[in-house]
C-alpha cells in the first residue's frame, strides 16, 4: 500500500517542481559585449533587468567559461584574473533591473593581455552570479556573461573616468586664504577611457553647511536612473563642458577665483560635479510600459567618489613682528618620548599654545615606511588633538609613529615647528 501511495503521489508533485523551473526569470545585461583597456583600468556601466525575485551575489572577471554541463555559464576555476572590486560606486536595485559598475582593474587587463599574447583570444569574460529566492520553489543560482573584447582604450571604449585628482596650481599642502583674497586657480587632472563630452559644474560647501556623503560625491552617470536628481546641491560656481579625446588624459580648469567666496572664516569644500554623457557605448535600454525602451545615458561614468579640495579662510594679514614672535621651536608635552600606547586605545596629542599662531598643523607618520598617516588642522589657541582610532591602528601596525606640530601664520606659511616625537605600540597590545 505504500509504494502504490508513492507512486501516486510522485507524479502529482513532479508538475510543481518542473514549473517552478520553467518560471524562473531569464535575467538579461546590456551591454553584452563591452571593449577594454589592455594596459590600464576600464569603467562600464551594464544594466541587468528582469531580475524578478534574483539578488545580485558576486562578479568574477575570467579568461574562459566552464564547459562542463553542470557548470555552464560560470567561470573556468583555472582561468579566474580576480573578484569584481565593490569601489566607491556600490551597485544598486531598482525595481526589476540592477545597475551595476563594472570596474576592470589594470591587473585583470593585463592578465588577459598576456594570454592573448600567448595565442588566446583577445577577450575575457565578466560572469554575475544572481541568487535565487529561497522557499518551496526551486530557483538555482544564475550567471550572466558579459563578453570583455580587449582594446587600445581609445575611441571604441565607453567614455568613463579611471582617476581624478584636484589641486591648487601653487601645490601647497593646505591651502590658506586670507577673508576677502583670491584663492589661487585650481585644475582637475583626468584619466578616462573612450571619448565624448564631459559635462559638469563646480560647486562649493560653505563652513556650517552638511558636507557631502561619499554617495553625493559619485557621477550621475554611475547611479541608476532612480537615483539621479537625488544628490545633495551646494553652491554652484560655474559650469563646463569639454570635448575629450581619445588621449586618456586631461587638465580641467577650475572656476574663476573670483567666483571663490572668501568672506566667511573656516573650511570650504570644493566639489567637482560630473553629469552623464550621451556615449553612445555607454547607453543603455531599460523596457517601459507597452513594449517601449527608454535610453539611459551613462558616459562619464566612474568606480569611485569625486575627490574634494578644501580652502581654510583666515582671519587678518599675520605682520613680520607677530610672524618673528612665533618662529621658534613649539614645545610638545603629552606623550613623553618613547611612550607606549595601546593601538585600540585614545591616544591624544598636546603641546603649548604660543601667541600670534593663526593655526597648527598636525603631522603623524609610520615608523616602519614614513608614509604620513595623518595631517590634520588645528584652530588657534587650542593645544591639543585627538588622534582618531583607525588612524592610530594603522600606524601602529607598522612598528609605531612619530608625530610633530607646525605653527602656520594667516597666510598658511610656517612659522615654528617642534621636532619628531616617536611613540611605541605596548608589548601584549
Amino acid at each position: 500500500m505504500t509504494s502504490r501511495l508513492a507512486v501516486l503521489v510522485l507524479p502529482l508533485l513532479a508538475p510543481s517542481v518542473a514549473a517552478a523551473q520553467v518560471a524562473r526569470p531569464m535575467i538579461r545585461v546590456e551591454p553584452a559585449v563591452v571593449s577594454v583597456r589592455s594596459q590600464g583600468p576600464t569603467t562600464a556601466i551594464l544594466t541587468f533587468s528582469g531580475l524578478g525575485s534574483y539578488l545580485p551575489a558576486e562578479g568574477l572577471f575570467c579568461g574562459r567559461l566552464s564547459s562542463a554541463a553542470e557548470g555552464r555559464g560560470r567561470c573556468d576555476p583555472a582561468t579566474i584574473y580576480g573578484q569584481a572590486p565593490a569601489g566607491g560606486a556600490k551597485p544598486a536595485a531598482s525595481g526589476d533591473a540592477f545597475t551595476d559598475v563594472m570596474s576592470v582593474p589594470a591587473p585583470v587587463a593585463q592578465r588577459a593581455y598576456e594570454a592573448a599574447l600567448a595565442g588566446q583570444p583577445a577577450r575575457f569574460f565578466y560572469v554575475r552570479r544572481f541568487v535565487g529566492p529561497t522557499g518551496k520553489a526551486i530557483a538555482p543560482d544564475q550567471y550572466v556573461i558579459v563578453d570583455c573584447v580587449l582594446g587600445a582604450g581609445g575611441a571604441g571604449a565607453p567614455l568613463a573616468l579611471t582617476n581624478v585628482r584636484l589641486r591648487a596650481e601653487s601645490e601647497v599642502p593646505v591651502l590658506f586664504v586670507r577673508r576677502g583674497d583670491r584663492p589661487p586657480p585650481l585644475v582637475a587632472e583626468i584619466a578616462y577611457t573612450g571619448t565624448g563630452r564631459l559635462r559638469g559644474r563646480w560647486e562649493v560647501v560653505l563652513p556650517g553647511q552638511q558636507p557631502p556623503t561619499r554617495h553625493d560625491l559619485l557621477t550621475e552617470g554611475s547611479l541608476p536612473p532612480a537615483e539621479r536628481g537625488l544628490q545633495r546641491r551646494y553652491l554652484e560656481l560655474e559650469r563646463f563642458s569639454v570635448m575629450l579625446l581619445p588621449t586618456g588624459r586631461f587638465t580641467l580648469r577650475g572656476p574663476d577665483p573670483a567666483r571663490l567666496p572668501t568672506w566667511a572664516d573656516g573650511t570650504h569644500m570644493i566639489l567637482l560635479r560630473i553629469e552623464a554623457s550621451d556615449d553612445g557605448l555607454s547607453d543603455t535600454r531599460i523596457a517601459g510600459p507597452a513594449g517601449a525602451q527608454a535610453v539611459v545615458h551613462n558616459g562619464a561614468a566612474a568606480s569611485f567618489s569625486m575627490p574634494v579640495l578644501r580652502y581654510v579662510v583666515g582671519g587678518s594679514r599675520t605682520t613680520a613682528a607677530s610672524a618673528s614672535s612665533a618662529a621658534r621651536r613649539i614645545r610638545l608635552r603629552l606623550p613623553t618620548p618613547e611612550a607606549l600606547v595601546r593601538p585600540d586605545s585614545a591616544l591624544i596629542l598636546s603641546w603649548v599654545v604660543e601667541p600670534d599662531v593663526a593655526r597648527y598643523r598636525v603631522e603623524v607618520e609610520r615608523l616602519g615606511d614614513g608614509e604620513r598617516a595623518l595631517s590634520a588642522i588645528v584652530g588657534p589657541g587650542v593645544g591639543a588633538y585627538e588622534v582618531p582610532p583607525f588612524v592610530l591602528g594603522r600606524a601602529m601596525g607598522s612598528g609605531g609613529l612619530r608625530w610633530r606640530i607646525l605653527a602656520l601664520d594667516g597666510g598658511g606659511r610656517q612659522i615654528g615647528r617642534s621636532e619628531w616625537r616617536k611613540a611605541q605600540p605596548r608589548p601584549g597590545a
